[in-house]
């Protein structure tokens, strides 16, 4: 009772923070468990159907080709997303002229503010084949014959990778210039005392001091990586659907489209339970607990 008379004012303001959760998205996860496991109508009956749902789900040839495609570019994006914006932060920390450092920044970030939906337009107008200034670039500078870029099956995954690279570099990298800003100073005199360059203090001095920051990063874009959707529904057309369908377009196309609730809702927690997984295997990898 002592305990709740000192801090009562702070549990309750826990309350609404942990109702938002309970009600927003404990509830919705149960109940979409209970969805899997019937035979989901929106009106008359729900039969409980027990795991049927889940064997239509792993019988399903669509799911398993969504399911590469979802490694394919989901492990592109992981990978680019942290290379580029690391590479980024360490170039960006060697310049010396401070207002040409923020204004790099502030460019780098502004595509993370913006929504898909207008990257995939900016981006759709810049890839056009007749008009593009991409395809212009090709035919007039490098006299190459234009490349429709968003159907060609062969650029299709490269275009979602480095399309959500691009557009979240700059947030990424601010993540690390903080971290980096963050370092002791010290540090880097002594390295300087022993004659080491600048290239030996990024190597032996930059990086190592960065490692924290690389796990939390690292293990970000893991939660992220079977999570893909909103480029995929916004960028994808029939010529490139089998190269670029993800699980979550799986899951949209049962769900919403063929109105299949049942499996839609046993792919969705095939999604949540790998994705646990990935975390674990990434948390043993990275030590992530001795950050």
């Amino acid at each position: 009772m002592k305990v709740l008379k000192r801090y009562g004012a702070l549990y309750l303001m826990m309350v609404p923070v942990v109702a938002y959760f309970l009600v927003f998205a404990y509830y919705p996860l149960v109940k979409g468990l209970q969805t899997s496991l019937q035979d989901y109508k929106l009106m008359g009956d729900r039969p409980y159907v027990g795991f049927a749902n889940y064997d239509f789900v792993l019988h399903d040839s669509t799911f398993w080709a969504a399911m590469i495609n979802t490694l394919v570019i989901g492990g592109g994006i992981l990978f680019f997303s942290f290379i580029a914006p690391l590479i980024l932060a360490l170039s960006l920390n060697e310049v010396l002229r401070t207002w040409y450092k923020k204004l790099t920044q502030m460019v780098l970030y502004v595509p993370h503010l913006l929504s898909w939906v207008v990257i995939g337009g900016i981006w759709i107008f810049l890839l056009s084949p007749d008009s593009g200034l991409v395809n212009m670039i090709l035919v007039h500078v490098f006299h190459m014959k234009p490349i429709n870029f968003l159907s060609n099956p062969t650029w299709g995954r490269w275009i979602m990778i480095l399309l959500s690279t691009w557009k979240e570099m700059g947030y990424t990298c601010i993540l690390f210039l903080a971290a980096i800003v963050s370092i002791n100073p010290s540090l880097y005199e002594a390295a300087r005392m022993d004659g080491a360059s600048r290239w030996k203090q990024l190597m032996y001095v930059t990086i190592p001091q960065l490692g924290n920051t690389m796990k939390v990063v690292f293990l970000l874009n893991t939660l992220g990586v079977l999570r893909i959707f909103d480029q995929v529904f916004i960028l994808r057309n029939p010529t490139i659907a089998s190269k670029v369908d993800v699980l979550m377009m799986y899951t949209f196309q049962k769900g919403i489209l063929e109105i299949k609730l049942g499996p839609a809702a046993a792919a969705s927690f095939f999604v949540l339970i790998i994705t646990l997984a990935l975390t674990l295997v990434v948390r043993r990898m990275t030590r992530f607990d001795e950050v």
